[in-house]
């Protein structure tokens, strides 16, 4: 019997000591993030489209004109003025702004003292040849939005911060140049 448990135990060891949130977990659920610590991977997935025109048409016209005549003895004599005024306007202004941004980002529950809101934060750095592209998130997850594979879409996310930003050779030759700038803040 002795020999049965300690055969038991040395089977059982190695696996609480390779998995030890095991000892918290239940055997038979899934492994999701719950706790402060654990990590949840993002599929960002965002598409905004944005259309705006607006049309103005505005067309004045004022006149206005006196006119006076009189007889006075052998003199006869008419004066007249006239005023006329004319304003023609047309304006017409449009926008277009389409965005579109996939990523995978693993964030770390930051927060996890309400099941129905855990806080969320996570950045992602990847240089590639001087470019330095930078994700970071952060939010509010809710526990029944994590799939059972840890996973979580940026659309689930409540009070979405997501700032997505390049630096590098190809980051700097689309800015202004030093000239255009100064005019800018001029005019």
């Amino acid at each position: 019997m002795k020999s049965r448990l300690l055969l038991l135990l040395v089977l059982v060891m190695p696996c609480i000591a390779q998995f030890p949130e095991s000892a918290t977990r239940s055997l038979v659920s899934d492994v999701k993030a719950f706790r402060q610590g654990d990590v949840v991977t993002i599929l960002i997935i965002e598409d905004a489209q944005a259309d705006n025109q607006a049309t103005t048409q505005n067309t004045t016209s004022t006149q206005l004109s006196a006119q006076a005549s009189g007889n006075i003895g052998n003199t006869e004599g008419s004066a007249g003025i006239g005023i006329g005024t004319q304003n023609n306007f047309n304006g017409r202004g449009a926008t277009n702004r389409s965005e579109r941004v996939r990523a995978k980002l693993t964030a770390r529950i930051t927060d996890a003292s309400n099941l129905n809101a855990l806080r969320i934060e996570g950045t992602r750095t990847v240089t590639i040849n001087g470019e330095m592209q930078t994700i970071t998130l952060r939010g509010y997850v809710r526990f029944v939005d994590i799939q059972p594979d840890n996973t979580v879409y940026s659309f689930q996310i409540a009070d979405l911060v997501l700032i997505y930003n390049g630096d590098g050779v190809i980051s700097k030759s689309q800015e202004p140049g030093l000239f255009t700038k100064f005019l800018r803040f001029l005019f």
